[in-house]
């Protein structure tokens, strides 16, 4: 079999950018080891969710995926707050001071990924597969799958996640950096409806965050010591409850319905290079942040929607130049996000008084200074800077022949 691309990884970023390749005329073969979930958004909710910027809420509605995600479930939210349990400073983001109806969407990732695998019409998909071996060559890449199937592509994409196999099959350095911390997740139901706000609280061991779902049902991203992590997820549901209750301090009220928990390992790291002959990396298996401020998989799908562009309409997918064109795009943008995702964990986790009462009267001092504010609140929703043309809702050119 021939493909213009193989994209190794089904999951939000690999079936973005296959989407966006199809729409763009160009032969696709995915290849995903799960299935998506038959229920996505229909059954219990999901435990882990991502904060959608409207930037990539523009590329998934140019890519006529976005009726099928609010179609299932989604909760937009207008505000955000944010405060220190230490030195006390608080802010607050409104979408009516950025002149836009919302800030951004809580969506389950199993929602987005059923909801973008049900526009793949025309992909050659393998699911559930892996990719068993690769064989570099001049004018293509051949790729042999578990299943003992055979593609041969002009360029291979990596979508595989963190521990990408494929970036370590290609020899490309991957600096691993832990952060020592797990992410406490799952949906819980609160006495108080959480009135479209996304709610963070920074605590000695890290944040929690308090994500707005349907109704009274929030999904929270606890992020503390490992020890701390695995006796949170242990605890009885009473006990986890009463100890929720007192981080949040009862902002929504009394937990009535404790769902199920999960706790990971939280690691940082970036590739030494997005890109070489006939491979390119996207998201997780090009660069990993901190989920404090929700921007992995929104980085991810620019990735996509930029890979995508660079490559639309070039007769050779594979050509280094047009690689290079998207790792130059992305990279300043994803090495700015990690730069200050590393310097928002530090001062946040510092324990120091003087550190917490100083970075307390930064946010009071940022939340009575509008324009900055607002300014803070479109760069972050991806409404501003440098974008590609997905999410500035232009379609993408065809294929040459």
């Amino acid at each position: 079999m021939h493909a213009d691309l193989v994209i190794a990884g089904g999951g939000m970023v690999g079936a973005t950018l296959a989407r966006a390749c199809l729409m763009a005329g160009l032969r696709v073969a995915l290849v995903e080891a799960r299935p998506p979930r038959e229920d996505a958004g229909a059954g219990p909710y999901g435990l882990r969710v991502s904060a959608i910027t409207p930037g990539v809420e523009t590329v998934l509605r140019t890519l006529g995926v976005w009726e099928g995600v609010v179609a299932r479930r989604a909760c937009a939210y207008r505000r955000m707050e944010v405060w220190d349990a230490l030195g006390g400073g608080r802010i607050r983001f409104d979408a009516v001071e950025v002149t836009e109806p919302r800030l951004g969407h809580i969506v389950e990732n199993d929602v987005l990924v059923a909801a973008l695998h049900e526009r793949l019409e025309g992909c050659a998909r393998f699911c559930p597969d892996t990719v068993r071996e690769v064989e570099w060559r001049n004018r293509c890449v051949r790729v042999t799958l578990a299943s003992g199937q055979t593609v041969d592509t002009a360029l291979l994409v990596a979508a595989d996640g963190a521990r990408s196999q494929i970036r370590e099959r290609a020899g490309i350095a991957f600096e691993h950096r832990p952060f020592h911390q797990h992410a406490v997740v799952g949906p819980m139901r609160m006495a108080h409806h959480h009135n479209a706000c996304a709610r963070q609280r920074f605590l000695p061991d890290g944040p929690l965050a308090l994500l707005p779902l349907p109704g009274n049902w929030v999904s929270i991203v606890w992020t503390t010591t490992p020890e701390e992590a695995a006796t949170l997820v242990d605890l009885p549901e009473a006990a986890f409850a009463a100890r929720l209750e007192a981080a949040s301090e009862g902002v929504l009220g009394a937990v009535e319905t404790v769902g199920p928990r999960a706790a990971f390992p939280l690691v940082g790291g970036r590739a030494a290079r997005y890109v070489r002959h006939r491979l390119a990396l996207v998201g997780d298996a090009a660069h990993v942040v901190h989920p404090l401020a929700g921007q992995g998989v929104n980085l991810g799908i620019l990735d996509a929607a930029t890979l995508a562009e660079c490559i639309a309409g070039r007769p050779d997918p594979g050509r280094l130049s047009a690689l290079r064109r998207y790792e130059r795009a992305r990279r300043g943008d994803v090495e700015a996000t990690l730069r200050l995702m590393e310097a928002f964990r530090h001062v946040f986790g510092s324990r120091l008084g003087p550190v917490a009462r100083l970075r307390s009267l930064g946010l009071d001092w940022t939340d009575a200074v509008t324009p900055l504010k607002r300014r803070i609140a479109r760069l972050a929703m991806d409404l501003d800077g440098e974008r590609p043309r997905l999410a500035r809702g232009l379609p993408l050119g065809a294929r040459r022949a």
